[in-house]
């Protein structure tokens, strides 16, 4: 057929004009090409050109930066203009076919149109982005042109009587109305940028955040199409791959959401509810909500509805296609009544619908315009979400650093509800956000579904959806017992975690005494309680699972069925597929409406607290601290406002106060007036209305030294924080005088603020900062003072110590220092501000002499006191009051006393006398003190400890990261790549294979079987109401005959009987069957796979233990603790409840892909050649996007702890930080933190929306090709056209739309989820110790070793075979009953001797023989239960007083009691409540040091051991203790060997036998007094350094 463009009819005589060239419908068509070949003729060269000069653009940024007004406009109008081209070319096309020969005309402008639109939106965009607004008059001159070509088409046609009720003409007058549309578009961007006719065009800036090239995040400067397809995501997704994303990569977040921003909305929103009539009424926050943040939610719900309604064209599309697919052949014969004007033919709207090539187009479009908005919506609310989570947080802190102290202290608002606020009340709310527009989007989905249904099949759909809806409440009882289950679980696991710390801190004593197996039952005891309350928690995720799947079965079934019954014809496939479509779209909302509604209830909880909290009692306004203020009875009540110091000119500033760094003070006050802080009649309270502090009239005199003492709890702190205004004020005033001048008028004091206060509480309060910033803390570095500063608080041999000196990490997530080491650091904090009143709480209670000494003289008297800054400092040390100018006695609330100390000496010689008395006990207490190791020494050497057993793990931190490392050693990018990019196979199988074969095998075979039967039941479906609708044609028409025997012959039906009934009887029972088939595997493959898991994390953890507590002591030396308890907590808690589920879903919706794809496959063969490039775009979207995903899931989670840790450590600084007046500071820091997780979440959600939006339209294209492929293959007649299996393949190919992106995601998931398993693994490869020994434990005699004679002969240890030994060559032979002390410095091995007795190190020469048994050969724990030890910390573990003494449960009552007794506890531990069962808390904290180490000699002396070693016992207890452990060795353990290490070279002076070793070396060996009388022996010169 040749083509021509007025068509080649020669009797209609296409090219006649006589009437008038207008009046040829010809010509008017080829009129309307004008305008788009004019279009494409001036852009192309400049679209050239332009390309070609791109690379000039130098700034990144500015390129999405869009210039022109009307912007989003234009894209909305120009895709609306696409889409009724592509209506017009469809109806072009379409009535062409009808005539019968072709016309080009009817279809050929409609094509160009299209180009010409696509050209001029890609023109727009490169125009925009170079910022030529002159060029734009090309696409002016277009629209116009277009829009008078299109007028006179309508006006002909009008003139020919062609109305509304042709397509043709509603199309036309469309496009005549958005050309219109686009010309005053045009005509506005010349209105306001004047580029044209105007002499002064308009100078444009683009917006702050795109001059900031820090803003990375860059959805809301975009243009339309990159907002919806997150194009501007490509680079950083894409770059993941050559390089992580690192916290620098994602940059900043644009000033619109940065959580200062919407702080202020939301404060004012909150504020603005205050009315002046009832200004205590509580806002509400739902309504501040709802003003800040509900237009961005209204925004969200249009795009959701808009989405949902789409939705629901693919039923209905499907339904048609099928529908018209049956009729076609009908339709044949009966010829169509032409309606003919101007010589064409024209359509009405209902006839191009029934077109099945036209709704399959129309399908493809409806499914990428639905999933565009859900994922709009989706960003929009995840977007929302988040901009709400930072305004609460900030409105949070905001409300922390104004809590009344008294809130703290009295327990009214504790740390753990603060810190609960911040992470979990915070979040709810944010999710809630997330999921709200399901709240009413979903109902109007149930209700257009259920219609729908009804429409397609009258009542029966009904019943079906009947059944959906009964069982929801079941799936929200379900979801209510999955939460309780989890908050069981967590307390069992809290409890296995509590115990199994405890194991790994005290792991060296348990190996030394042999009781790692009880200890290890009793964590087994605990997780089997844990795996109880999994069990169930798996149970119920298994039956939600399974009612997700099995309802849709169930309502299929339930709907078929009473259809069959109460319609005998039975639904047509058009009907049964559109009906299965539409149940798959309902379950969906049932499902997820029970979890919506679950967390409604959660926000309303945490609203309810979130609001109280907002409402508690805050310290009382600034104003009053400075001084003169009457006052009245509202001195109690709070002020109400937030902060006010918010500029409202420049509120993007971020200045929550205005602050500066308090000056070095002006002049020094004049002589008159030299009080610094002055406090008349005050009565003060902590908020309970009962006074702490009464009739307080003190001075601070300026520049001097003021102590305040006083007995314990008689109100000294208190003092303090009452000056600084952290107390309330019943009575009386604070006066704090003013440095600048001395001439000040009462209104200058009101607004003077007072300065900042350099304070260090009592309790030391660290930040999580390095030590140097925890001393300048916020103040510019000096080095000189810094030094100085360090001196005076000598904390130098301190922080040579720590790794990295003074900017070693140091807090909760740092390394952990000891009391006095904080309390000096805080001490060095507040010398080091540069403020002019320091007040120091009690800074010597945690120093020992020499350091209480060093601070007072360098840091008090000489560093402040030659600063001239006034010094308040409380104490109870009284022998420095002679350096006091001024003293402030304090008893019971009030100032007993207040002079100097001549003054008191001779106004109360009482109290002086009664001072004079403590003075003298401190003084012996200080002789006896300088005796002993000092307490400084001790901390100094439990640091050195920490470090030095971990020196090599320095280098290495974490033994995953050294993993990775190795791994990428090659530079080569390629290798890095793909590396990134695998699945970590082997990790998932070492998983499934410790899950169990059967299990793996139960889960394998359960699911294929699932999905075939499912796919059984469908095709079952589709050969059933095929029948039917070949049944029904049969009588229709005789041409048919011939075809369906063709397609009978092709399937099972069993050829025509007469009457339906029999052949339903035939479909029906099968039909029945196979869902109940379905509906029981659905229930097993879900208990499957949980049930895997479950027994998976069982082996896993029990293993894991094993495997650590059986690890030689080495392990424990250079694995850092916090790493092994990694494993248990986080690691052990994913392996638990998160992999099961993701792995549930990754196979589901894998299955469902899978059988989806097989089901098209089988139907069009044809499908899979459009499958090939398919895949391949697949498996490149889901690569780049795991490796993207999982590092922006990595940055989420080390962004979140900063920020929670600084909420905490605020709350517990408060005092601190509002004294040094660094609030704003700490806001600051605040806004950075959320604003930095802020940014990496929305990243990461940004990056799931990319995800989606390109599986969606990769499955929308899936469709497509499905549908064509069917309607090609049906109209060129292949032998498979059986209509059913038409619809069955279109419904399977909707359903891929849903879940190819969940296969990426879950895929994702796992993969991070997987590393838990592979850390896990990692310590599963550990070497255990040799517990077996070549000599069976049978062989050994009972009461061995009896006499406790040891032979040590050419000893060798070393600690690893990797390291040098530290212990060479040692022979000594030691007799039964023998007193030996063994010495040295430090590091020449004594310890490790201690350990060789045990087998706890590598003897790898030489031998150790005791009682004739050469240790090596004997089993470990018959040896290691066979000796007894005393360490130098000691151990307790939290249980019963018993059970800390025998946990093995051999001894009795009487034995214990004498091990008691002998260690001098046994008056003590009667008084206890329960005697022997009384509790030891965890670490044995609710005892001190000294009692602690003698119960570990009760110990000692329960197990009758004839050998008991002391390594360096007495190293950490007072001389009180010494003395009794002393005793009690030499009396009680008379008769056994006794090895003791010394750190005290005193204590083993009198040893019958004396070993002095020398870096791994025995030097000496004689008897203590020989070995003294030699002068020059090292022995003696150990003795003269100790002394």
């Amino acid at each position: 057929m040749d083509l021509a463009f007025c068509g080649n009819n020669k009797d209609l005589q296409p090219y006649r004009v006589e009437d008038g060239v207008l009046n040829n419908g010809c010509f008017v068509d080829a009129l309307n090409l004008v305008p788009h070949v004019f279009l494409l003729f001036i852009t192309f060269p400049i679209l050239f050109i332009g390309w070609g000069s791109q690379s000039s653009k130098v700034q990144i940024h500015h390129n999405t930066w869009l210039h022109f007004p009307g912007h989003n406009m234009r894209w909305i109008l120009t895709f609306l203009l696409l889409f009724v081209h592509v209506c017009e070319f469809a109806e072009g096309i379409v009535s062409s076919k009808v005539m019968g020969n072709n016309h080009l005309h009817l279809f050929m402008p409609a094509f160009m149109g299209f180009i010409a639109a696509t050209t001029s939106v890609v023109y727009y965009h490169n125009i925009e982005t170079s910022n030529f607004p002159k060029l734009l008059l090309v696409l002016f001159i277009y629209w116009v042109l277009a829009f008078i070509t299109k007028s006179i088409k309508l006006w002909k046609f009008a003139e020919f009587s062609v109305g509304p009720q042709h397509l043709r003409f509603c199309i036309t007058a469309l496009l005549v109305v958005l050309y219109g549309l686009l010309m005053a578009v045009e005509i506005n961007v010349i209105r306001v940028r004047k580029y044209v006719f105007f002499t002064s065009p308009q100078k444009v800036k683009p917006p702050e955040d795109l001059q900031d090239l820090g803003v990375r995040f860059l959805q809301p400067f975009v243009n339309l199409l990159s907002k919806a397809t997150y194009w501007w995501m490509n680079p950083l997704i894409i770059g993941a791959h050559k390089r992580p994303i690192e916290l620098k990569k994602i940059g900043k977040l644009p000033k619109a959401m940065r959580a200062l921003t919407n702080y202020l909305r939301l404060k004012d929103a909150y504020e603005d509810q205050r009315t002046a009539e009832d200004p205590d009424q509580a806002p509400s926050i739902w309504r501040s909500m709802y003003r800040a943040f509900g237009r961005p939610i209204l925004l969200s719900s249009t795009f959701r509805y808009l989405a949902d309604l789409l939705g629901f064209a693919g039923p209905l599309c499907i339904s048609g296609i099928v529908k018209y697919l049956e009729e076609k052949d009908k339709d044949a014969s009966a010829d169509k009544i032409k309606e003919t004007y101007l010589g064409v033919y024209f359509m009405s709207t209902t006839e191009l619908l029934q077109n099945s090539s036209v709704l399959a187009v129309l399908l493809f479009l409806a499914l990428i315009l639905q999933r565009t908005f859900l994922q709009a919506s989706y960003y929009v609310t995840i977007e929302t979400g988040i901009n709400l989570r930072g305004a609460l947080l900030a409105m949070i802190y905001n409300k922390i650093l104004r809590l009344s102290t008294s809130n703290m202290s009295m327990g009214d608002m504790t740390l753990g509800q603060i810190n609960n606020l911040v992470a979990i009340e915070t979040n709810q709310l944010m999710w809630f956000l997330f999921l709200c527009p399901n709240l009413w989007a979903m109902p109007v989905q149930i209700v257009m579904g259920v219609i729908l249904l009804y429409y397609l099949l009258g009542w029966s759909a009904l019943i079906g959806a009947s059944v959906i809806v009964l069982l929801a409440p079941v799936q929200y009882l379900i979801a209510t017992k999955l939460a309780d289950t989890q908050k069981c679980t967590l307390e069992h696991s809290t409890d296995r975690l509590k115990k199994t710390t405890e194991i790994l801190k005290g792991i060296k004593l348990l190996k030394l005494y042999a009781w790692e197996d009880i200890f290890c039952d009793n964590v087994e005891q605990t997780r089997g309680k844990e795996l109880t309350s999994l069990r169930t928690f798996a149970f119920y995720t298994s039956m939600s699972i399974f009612m997700n799947a099995a309802i849709p079965i169930a309502a299929v079934l339930a709907t078929f069925v009473t259809h069959h019954f109460l319609d005998k014809t039975g639904p047509t496939s058009s009907e049964a597929f559109a009906a299965l479509a539409l149940f798959h779209i309902l379950v969906t909302p049932l499902f997820l409406l029970s979890t919506v509604v679950r967390f409604a209830v959660k926000a309303l909880v945490s609203v309810q607290k979130l609001s109280e909290f907002l409402q508690s009692d805050e310290i009382g306004d600034d104003s009053w601290r400075n001084g003169d203020i009457s006052v009245s009875l509202d001195s109690g009540k709070k002020l109400l406002g937030m902060t006010k110091a918010i500029n409202r000119k420049q509120p993007m500033r971020y200045q929550m106060d205005n602050y500066e760094q308090p000056s070095r003070r002006l002049l020094r006050p004049t002589e008159t007036e030299d009080v610094a802080v002055k406090v008349s009649n005050g009565s003060f309270t902590w908020g309970n209305n009962l006074l702490t502090l009464s009739d307080i009239n003190i001075r601070i005199p300026t520049g001097q030294l003021t102590m305040v003492v006083g007995q314990v709890g008689c109100g000294k702190s208190s003092l303090l924080l009452a000056m600084l205004g952290e107390m309330q004020a019943i009575d009386g005033r604070v006066f704090w005088s003013n440095w600048s001048e001395t001439e000040q008028s009462e209104d200058d004091v009101r607004s003077k603020n007072r300065n900042s206060v350099a304070y260090a509480a009592q309790k030391s309060w660290l930040l999580n900062a390095t030590v140097e910033e925890n001393i300048t803390f916020g103040s510019p570095f000096n080095k000189q003072r810094y030094k100085a500063v360090i001196d005076a608080c000598s904390l130098q041999p301190d922080i040579d110590l720590l790794p990295f000196g003074d900017q070693t990490e140091i807090g909760e997530r740092g390394i952990n220092l000891s009391g006095g080491q904080r309390q000096r650091i805080c001490v060095a904090r507040a010398l080091y501000q540069n403020t002019n009143i320091v007040f120091l709480d009690d800074p010597f209670s945690a120093l020992d002499i020499h350091l209480s000494d060093h601070l007072m003289q360098e840091g008090i008297l000489k560093f402040l006191q030659d600063d001239k800054r006034t010094v308040v400092l409380v104490t109870h040390k009284l022998q420095y009051l002679i350096h006091a100018d001024w003293i402030i006695a304090m008893k019971d609330g009030s100032v007993l006393r207040e002079g100097t100390l001549k003054d008191i000496q001779t106004h109360d010689t009482e109290l002086y006398d009664h001072w004079k008395t403590l003075m003298n006990r401190q003084d012996q207490e200080l002789e006896k003190d300088i005796q002993q190791d000092s307490q400084t020494t001790l901390e100094r050497k439990t640091l050195r400890r920490a470090f030095y057993s971990r020196e090599p793990k320095n280098q290495i931190d974490d033994e995953d990261e050294e993993e990775e490392e190795e791994e990428e050693d090659d530079d080569n990018f390629s290798t890095t790549t793909n590396r990134r990019s695998k699945i970590p196979w082997k990790v998932c199988w070492c998983y499934l294979s410790s899950g169990g074969f059967f299990m793996v095998f139960l889960m394998v075979s359960s699911n294929f079987l699932k999905h075939s039967v499912i796919v059984a039941i469908d095709y079952w479906l589709a050969l059933w109401t095929s029948s039917k609708t070949n049944e029904s044609l049969n009588s229709g028409s005789d041409a048919f005959v011939g075809n369906i025997s063709a397609d009978s012959s092709n399937t099972t039906i069993p050829p025509p009987v007469s009457g339906m009934a029999e052949k339903d009887s035939y479909y029906l029972p099968v039909f029945i069957a196979l869902c109940a088939a379905g509906i029981t595997l659905c229930f097993i493959t879900s208990l499957a796979v949980e049930f895997l898991g479950l027994s998976a994390a069982t082996n896993l953890h029990h293993n894991l233990l094993n495997k650590i507590i059986h690890a030689p002591i080495r392990f424990f030396d250079v694995t850092p603790l916090g790493q092994i308890l990694n494993r248990f907590s986080a690691d052990t808690n994913i392996i638990d409840q998160h992999i099961p589920p993701t792995l549930e879903s990754l196979t589901r919706s894998t299955l469902l892909c899978l059988s989806a794809i097989g089901v098209i496959a089988s139907i069009t063969p044809t499908f899979l050649i459009a499958l090939v490039p398919l895949a391949v775009a697949f498996y490149f979207i889901q690569k780049y996007f795991r490796v993207a995903s999982k590092d922006l899931q990595d940055l989420d989670d080390s962004t979140q702890l900063p920020l929670l840790c600084h909420f905490s450590e605020t709350a517990e600084g408060l005092t601190t930080i509002r004294a040094f007046r660094h609030e704003a500071r700490f806001k600051q820091r605040m806004l950075e933190l959320t604003d930095t997780n802020n940014t990496a979440y929305l990243f990461l959600s940004a990056a799931n929306r990319w995800l989606e939006v390109r599986t969606d339209y990769l499955g929308a294209v899936i469709v497509l090709t499905a549908a064509v492929a069917s309607i090609l293959s049906f109209q060129y007649g292949y032998p498979l056209a059986n209509v059913g299996l038409v619809g069955l393949g279109l419904t399977y190919a909707l359903t891929v739309t849903n879940y190819l992106n969940w296969v990426v995601r879950n895929l994702a998931d796992l993969e991070v989820q997987m590393a838990a398993v592979k850390k896990v693994n990692s310590f599963l490869s550990t070497e255990s110790e040799n517990y077996e020994g070549s000599m069976d434990s049978s062989q050994v005699p009972e009461n061995w070793p009896h006499d406790g004679e040891i032979k040590i002969h050419d000893l060798c240890v070393r600690y690893d075979p990797m390291l040098k030994p530290v212990l060479k060559h040692v022979s000594a032979y030691i007799k039964p009953g023998q007193k030996v002390g063994i010495c040295g410095r430090t590091g020449s091995g004594k310890s490790s001797l201690s350990l060789a007795f045990f087998n706890m190190v590598d003897i790898f020469e030489g031998k150790i023989v005791i009682d004739g048994i050469d240790i090596c050969k004997l089993p470990l724990q018959t040896l290691r239960s066979r000796l007894s030890i005393i360490l130098q910390d000691p151990v307790l573990f939290s249980g019963s007083i018993r059970f800390n003494l025998d946990p093995e449960r051999t001894c009795t009552d009487d034995r214990l009691w004498e091990a008691l007794e002998i260690a001098q506890l046994k008056n003590m531990v009667k008084a206890l409540p329960g005697g022997l069962d009384a509790m030891v808390t965890e670490g044995g904290e609710n005892f001190s040091v000294g009692q602690r180490q003698l119960f570990c000699l009760a110990r000692a002396f329960v197990r009758k051991s004839s050998i008991l070693i002391m390594d360096e016992a007495t190293a950490s207890i007072d001389m009180a203790t010494e003395n009794i452990l002393q005793k009690v060795v030499m009396t009680a353990f008379s008769d056994r060997t006794v090895v003791t290490i010394a750190h005290l070279v005193s204590s083993i002076l009198e040893a019958e036998q004396v070993l002095v070793f020398s870096s791994g070396i025995l030097v000496e060996s004689d008897s203590g007094p020989n070995l003294l009388a030699q002068e020059e022996s090292l022995f003696s010169a150990l003795v003269r350094t100790h002394k």
